[in-house]
């Protein structure tokens, strides 16, 4: 029997957006060959259904790449290779693999087990659509912006073209491939009648999604040329990166050992032989004295003395390795956050926190006060230390999830594998509301395989109201919210309808309603 509760309709004052059919935001992928690049890009093709990909990049970084082929010699100043006494560079190439297809390779794992994730979800796109989307970008040298490159044309006809919403650049390596398509529009629009519409357009449409500025690209020629681009750096979420086992909290170690990455990952077909872990007996580049990491058996000493340069402590032998760029589209996911709306929502890749003084420069979110985030966004009252209340864990419900798409990619069942529950809210998911007006809220969820469901009602400490809210029968598809006395037009609460299903592994779906305050 399908678990579902329906609801009543609402009618008081609201907002004009009705709930939403889900969004597949537009996206592009820059990678460099990094490893943890490899065990992103494995994660990012498994949500490739909520997803409209349009771009699979190679890219370059000061930690990779390949060299033009003609013994031209490089060298930044306080680049990976200046450090750690390497003493190695100018040099033709850095860390760049002879035939480097990793994007090729993790589209062709997919391919494998694409009949299989077509009968868990229908939405996932084509190996062929997908491998139609794969360019090299500028990859001869880090943070070489000099000449155009398969991919810096991609991504300038994405930027360019007229279809509708918000393009998602994401840089899981340098910058360099999109610093050069802003540069190539700049060059043929600068000096024309259309280049005060050209700049409006990009900087509306481009949302730029980085992994840090791996080549000065950002700093030294988009952030300049393009101030107004949205760049979306996301802090205080989940630890997906190197090192996330070292001082986990207890309620996230378990995703991360070699008993549960055996069981979950590694084991899970060609999508899970591909992704790299610890001692792995893989080498992203043979001879690279940076990645030591597939090696086991050795203490950091040993590999000290075997001439490897040694960053990292090393793990245990099978355990989590990183998925150091996860963060850049986790909220862009269909799980009923929205988090692709704004930078500032929050989700499973954390949040974005606007600093007051540069629109588009972002600080750590449960490092800022109370009155710095009143500030940027114009909130009054309500105030509390923000570190007081720090976003939720959302690391076990990602991973679980991660687990069951890969699940799905070597299950041809469907009765045999577990599917997230179905959320809704009835009416809108925008209200208005003022101080004392008490709001009821109407949810339902089912799930697709009968499974028992765990509801709740709570508040997403991301809107402009930083204090409390009340929630009645917060674990009931009909709840109700006070609006607090203090709270001031213009603020905002964020309130989620929560659904787990008592499946193997438990998945977890979302709904936002995002209440603004009105005056009384």
């Amino acid at each position: 029997m399908i678990a579902c509760i329906m609801f009543c309709f609402y009618s008081g004052r609201v907002g004009a957006q009705a709930s939403p059919e889900p969004v597949r935001p537009r996206i592009v992928v820059t990678a460099d060959p990094e490893l943890d690049d490899n065990n992103s890009l494995i994660r990012f093709l498994l949500y490739s259904s909520d997803l409209n990909i349009e771009g699979l990049i190679y890219a370059s970084s000061q930690f990779h790449w390949k060299g033009d082929g003609k013994g031209t010699k490089w060298f930044v100043p306080g680049r990976e290779y200046a450090r750690f006494g390497m003493d190695i560079c100018p040099c033709e190439s850095w860390r760049w693999a002879e035939d480097e297809r990793f994007i090729h390779d993790a589209v062709d794992a997919y391919e494998a087990v694409y009949p299989n994730l077509k009968i868990h979800e229908p939405s996932y796109p084509s190996p062929d659509d997908l491998r139609s989307k794969i360019r090299f970008g500028n990859i001869e040298f880090d943070g070489d912006i000099s000449k155009d490159s398969p991919g810096s044309d991609l991504i300038r006809s994405l930027i360019l073209d007229d279809q509708p919403g918000q393009l998602f650049i994401t840089a899981w390596g340098g910058q360099s491939t999109i610093a050069r398509a802003l540069k190539s529009i700049q060059e043929e629009y600068e000096y024309t009648t259309a280049w005060a519409a050209i700049q409006d357009k990009v900087s509306r449409k481009v949302v730029l999604l980085p992994s840090g500025d791996q080549d000065n690209t950002y700093a030294t020629y988009i952030k300049p040329n393009w101030p107004n681009i949205e760049y979306r750096q996301f802090r205080g979420g989940p630890h997906y990166g190197y090192g996330a086992q070292i001082n986990a909290a207890p309620e996230n170690a378990g995703f991360l050992t070699p008993e549960w990455m055996k069981a979950h990952v590694s084991d899970q077909g060609p999508l899970g032989d591909l992704y790299r872990v610890w001692g792995d007996g893989k080498q992203m580049v043979p001879g690279d004295k940076v990645d030591y990491f597939g090696l086991s058996g050795y203490t950091s000493q040993e590999l000290k003395d075997m001439g490897y340069f040694v960053w990292l402590p090393v793990q245990a032998k099978g355990s989590w390795l990183g998925e150091g760029d996860n963060h850049t589209f986790m909220n862009m996911l269909g799980n009923g956050l929205r988090a692709y709306e704004r930078g500032t929502y929050g989700g499973w890749g954390g949040r974005v926190v606007p600093n007051r003084q540069n629109a588009n420069a972002f600080s750590m979110s449960n490092g800022s006060s109370a009155e710095e985030m009143a500030a940027s966004m114009g909130a009054g009252n309500g105030r509390q230390d923000q570190a007081e209340r720090p976003d939720p864990n959302f690391f076990p419900q990602a991973q679980r999830d991660f687990a069951n798409r890969l699940h799905w990619s070597v299950t041809d069942d469907y009765a045999a594998a577990n599917h997230e529950p179905v959320v809704t809210v009835q009416g809108p998911l925008q209200l208005l509301a003022a101080p004392g007006q008490k709001i009821p809220l109407f949810g339902a969820a089912s799930d697709p395989d009968g499974d028992e469901l765990s509801l709740r009602w709570w508040q997403f400490h991301t809107g402009s109201y930083l204090g409390e809210v009340t929630i009645s029968n917060p674990d009931e598809t009909r709840a109700e919210v006070s609006i607090p006395e203090d709270a001031v037009a213009g603020q905002t609460i964020h309130l989620i309808f929560e659904a787990a299903d008592k499946g193997e592994p438990s998945l977890t779906r979302y709904r936002r309603v995002i209440i603004t305050v009105i005056e009384n």
